[in-house]
């Protein structure tokens, strides 16, 4: 059973408004957060904060990651590859 505050995280990720992004960002949420440190914890926080399009084009390659973000976890979400 998920900690109320992985179970947010879940929530967020899966419900950007963005529908690409809830795809990326809610399966890797939902296929990993469990197994998630708490320093991974904190970085998916943050990440979660920036816009939607923003995340996206970091994902994609499309637009450069600002230093921080660019992180071991943005480059795990790159690598992650939803099921649809």
């Amino acid at each position: 059973m998920l900690d109320p505050r992985k179970k947010r995280l879940v929530y967020r990720a899966n419900y950007r408004g963005f529908k690409e992004a809830d795809l990326i960002l809610g399966g890797y949420a939902k296929a990993n957060i469990d197994s998630m440190s708490e320093s991974e914890v904190l970085m998916f926080e943050e990440l979660l904060e920036a816009k939607d399009h923003d995340i996206y084009a970091w994902i994609t390659g499309s637009q450069p990651v600002p230093d921080v973000y660019d992180t071991p976890l943005l480059a795990r979400l790159k690598a992650f590859k939803p099921t649809v």
